[in-house]
């Protein structure tokens, strides 16, 4: 009977790319895992990109003048939601631009408030992370609280 070889499906893929998987005892942030990392975040930051130079053409072709208001309004609301989400789009490249330089720093994948192992598995969920769970979780509470 063949051996079937697993097919990575594209959800498994984190932008494009096959999620690391750990070995035992292997240290933490070594140079395998930070170029793992370096190579989602610019194939990432190269997907938004190429999402907001889309959405700039496509934008630069749609400024019809329509004559009837609904219409323009129509328009001036489609442009404004994808202006908000160009924006949120390059708060992202900066968060992404700001991991990439903690690669460069080796200061990736550490908590930046009290110091410990973000962890590969919450970097594949997110890779521009900062805090580890716990901080992130007790960070969520006090914006609750005071909000």
């Amino acid at each position: 009977m063949p051996v079937s070889k697993k097919k990575e499906s594209p959800a498994n893929l984190v932008h494009g790319i096959k999620p690391y998987t750990e070995r035992n005892g292997e240290e933490y942030m070594n140079k395998k895992q930070m170029d793992h990392f370096r190579s989602i975040l610019l194939s990432w930051k190269q997907e938004l990109i190429e999402e907001v130079s889309r959405t700039v053409h496509a934008m630069q072709d749609e400024t019809a003048n329509h004559p009837d208001p609904n219409d323009r309004a129509s328009q001036e609301t489609d442009m404004s939601i994808e202006l908000r989400n160009r924006e949120r789009e390059r708060k992202l490249i900066r968060k992404i631009d700001e991991a990439l330089g903690r690669i460069d720093a080796d200061d990736y994948g550490f908590c930046e408030s009290c110091g410990v192992e973000i962890g590969v598995q919450r970097l594949e969920a997110r890779p521009t992370a900062t805090l580890c769970i716990d901080c992130k979780t007790l960070d969520e509470i006090r914006e609750k609280q005071m909000g």
